[in-house]
């Protein structure tokens, strides 16, 4: 199979003619009792665009009702792209988008029963808050008395309600975005589709509001799709994660998962910040015993990694360590004459509960994270211990992790 079709976890294909499911009651107002189960599912879908540029690989994907998925990867990579292909807002090449029991390649978006929420707002200028939110009940002909407690509902769950006779421009961009967000909620969806929309916020308040979507998450038990290109966001945030890179489908798991077993080098390095060091050398044998050496060092591998790292002995693989695993021989009663190497301190980066030291072991460039009161001069010679047991070997030329 080829990777980027993972399909974990999926729901259940379901015929066109299959029964719907149903949870407790739904939006009276409406005249529906019962409310679909908000299941989101892409089958081998494609997209190819003029000139035969090809967006988004064959990639299969299934989000369960009232999950929290996020995309994340570069710019680039089909995360939009296939955000937009849920929505409507771009048809599908090829293969088939479901939402809940309904393939619904061929319906318009607003007949798709979701709410997106984009990066620059799309909030209008003229319009109260007010206006803003109830503007989409108010093209569908939803009573004033409903329209009026949908909004008020909203604002009270966004700390909005005092804002509600302000106009877009009175508004801080955090404001602006809790508005956006709320114009979503008042149309109750099955899902809610997020188009990097922390993305202009400064950093303070990109904390604050990714911790206010989670609680709106757990609040309102709906399937939520988010699209970032911020690592940060995303393993803060999702209660699954797709990397993506190049339209293909690199690794779909929850964040720890993600962090600890990462599927190939690319994710590795992609996943944590800073981010994994990688050295590229070769796996020798000496006395029964198994090193990763560089030209200017050599490390042993603990004996629990032998048989998967066997096959490669005289072959030349990439190593992967995160900066946490690197230690101040000072600091640690790990230190041996197998783990430690002499490095020198290029900078370091007080980052107050930690400091962040980027070193050089011979001709490679690494990041070690390190306690906030360790911080060596520039230019010093350090003696730093790696954490083997926490060490990841690459193929060199798959990428694909060995261990």
């Amino acid at each position: 199979m080829e990777r980027g079709t993972n399909y974990e976890r999926r729901p259940k294909e379901v015929p066109s003619e299959a029964p719907p499911f149903v949870i407790k009651g739904r939006d009276e107002a409406e005249g529906r009792a019962t409310k679909k189960m908000a299941q989101v599912s892409l089958k081998d879908v494609s997209k190819i665009y003029p000139g035969n540029i090809q967006a988004v690989h064959t990639i299969s994907l299934g989000v369960e009702n009232r999950e929290f998925v996020v995309l994340v990867g570069p710019s680039g990579c089909g995360k939009s792209t296939i955000l937009r292909m849920i929505a409507g807002l771009e048809d599908v090449t090829k293969g088939e988008i479901w939402i809940g029991n309904k393939m619904v390649n061929d319906v318009p978006p607003k007949d798709r029963d979701i709410a997106m929420v984009f990066q620059n707002y799309a909030l209008y200028p003229h319009m109260t808050v007010y206006e803003n939110m109830s503007f989409t009940l108010k093209l569908r002909k939803y009573p004033k008395r409903e329209i009026k407690t949908r909004v008020k509902e909203a604002a009270d769950i966004l700390g909005i309600a005092k804002l509600l006779n302000r106009r877009p421009k009175e508004l801080s961009g955090g404001q602006r975005q809790r508005v956006a967000v709320g114009r979503a909620i008042v149309r109750k969806p099955l899902v809610f589709l997020f188009d990097e929309p922390l993305s202009n916020l400064d950093a303070k308040m990109r904390v604050q509001m990714r911790a206010e979507l989670n609680k709106l998450h757990i609040r309102l038990q709906s399937t939520m799709i988010y699209v970032t290109h911020d690592q940060t966001e995303a393993m803060t945030m999702g209660n699954r994660i797709v990397v993506m890179k190049d339209g293909i489908i690199q690794q779909i798991a929850d964040p720890i998962t993600l962090y600890d077993k990462p599927v190939n080098k690319f994710v590795a390095g992609f996943m944590g910040s800073p981010p994994m060091n990688f050295i590229k050398g070769r796996i020798i044998k000496k006395d029964s015993k198994f090193f990763f050496t560089e030209d200017s060092f050599t490390m042993k591998i603990i004996e629990d990694m032998y048989k998967k790292l066997a096959p490669y002995e005289g072959k030349e693989v990439f190593f992967g360590i995160r900066p946490e695993d690197i230690y101040d021989k000072l600091f640690t009663s790990q230190a041996s004459s197998e783990n430690t190497v002499k490095a020198v301190v290029e900078m370091v980066e007080p980052m107050g509960a930690e400091s962040y030291l980027y070193i050089a072991i011979g001709k490679s460039s690494l990041i070690a994270r390190v306690g906030g009161h360790d911080k060596p001069e520039v230019n010093q010679d350090i003696d730093l211990v790696l954490d083997m047991s926490k060490a990841h070997f690459f193929n060199k030329d798959t990428e694909e992790i060995i261990i």
